[in-house]
């Protein structure tokens, strides 16, 4: 287990613990993917994983079926993917991912969380020494063997592999190897429950209790916006 996993186990993501956060987020990704690849998931690998994702987080069926016809009804507003990058109070880094149909809405609240806080939106790009863009698949423990699929992922482009709390087996890999370790998966017919992206901090930065609370505030503007769809941060 290295870093990606202490990272992982130390986050505290309160908008995945509210199931209407959870739906919106798979919600949106299921129309970006449908637009970008159409609403057959036999053809389209992005829709099938997020089919998946659905299931595992209990989505019901009619919200599922309502972001299918949203994406195929060109009637309804174009979505785009929209990062931030941003410095928080005491010089944290966050970036926020957002789904969107309009930019200068999204942007001027996300600028204003911001600079209200003491913090500042930086250029496209600042961040990337900061953070590793990670593709994590959680595969079922049953009949698998951690040594053999981290050996077997290597080409794939599989670069960490455990076993969790919960029984699951977490694959971590480079954000363009997503779609090689999907297909190493499914050819071996490993059932996946689900898969994401992440950004790990290359390092992480110790504040006190008192600076913590500065960005707290920033995290729980940030996690009440709708746009809003995943937030990443360095601070420790």
């Amino acid at each position: 287990m290295g870093r990606a996993y202490e990272y992982r186990k130390a986050r505290k993501f309160k908008r995945w613990n509210a199931m209407s956060k959870v739906f919106s987020k798979i919600g949106k990704e299921i129309i970006m993917a449908i637009r970008a690849s159409g609403p057959n998931p036999e053809a389209n690998s992005r829709l099938r994983a997020l089919m998946q994702n659905a299931r595992a987080a209990n989505m019901p069926k009619d919200i599922v079926d309502r972001a299918i016809k949203k994406a195929t009804n060109r009637d309804e507003a174009e979505l785009k993917e929209i990062v931030y990058e941003c410095y928080a109070p005491h010089g944290i880094a966050v970036v926020v991912e957002t789904v969107t149909d309009n930019h200068n809405r999204t942007v001027a609240l996300v600028r204003s969380i911001f600079t209200r806080a003491g913090g500042t939106l930086g250029t496209q790009g600042s961040l990337d020494f900061v953070f590793d863009r990670k593709c994590i698949f959680k595969i079922s423990a049953e009949g698998q063997s951690v040594e053999d699929l981290e050996f077997e992922l290597i080409d794939a482009g599989g670069d960490e592999v455990f076993e969790d709390e919960e029984g699951h087996i977490v694959i971590y890999g480079s954000y363009k190897d997503y779609g090689a370790i999907q297909k190493f998966l499914e050819e071996r017919s490993i059932p996946i429950i689900s898969s994401d992206f992440e950004r790990i901090p290359v390092d992480t930065k110790e504040l006190t209790e008192e600076q913590m609370a500065d960005v707290e505030k920033v995290l729980d503007k940030l996690d009440e916006d709708d746009d809003v769809q995943q937030v990443f941060h360095n601070m420790r």
